[in-house]
């Protein structure tokens, strides 16, 4: 069975549309049809999200490239590409 690691051509030029919130997931989805799905709760990296109100969650944008989504009034953001890079998708 091959995973997505193992995969040699995972695109990395898709660009954010969209961003959702249920229950403790975090959901982008991309101009190219994929929806990536993190949960903020169990990922380290995304422990500032986590700390968040939803009310404050739900205050993103999307940069007019499509390549981040930032959180104003959290003081931080996502970069598309690192959610395309499954190293950095672990829980740690």
């Amino acid at each position: 069975m091959r995973t997505l690691a193992k995969h040699k051509q995972v695109s990395t030029e898709a660009r954010a549309v969209r961003v959702r919130f249920a229950r403790n997931m975090l959901y982008v989805a991309l101009d190219d049809g994929r929806e990536i799905g993190l949960s903020f709760k169990k990922i380290k990296w995304l422990n500032w999200l986590a700390r968040a109100t939803p009310k404050q969650r739900s205050a993103w944008t999307i940069d007019s490239h499509g390549d981040a989504i930032y959180w104003d009034e959290l003081d931080d953001g996502i970069e598309v590409c690192h959610l395309l890079t499954p190293r950095s998708l672990g829980a740690s």
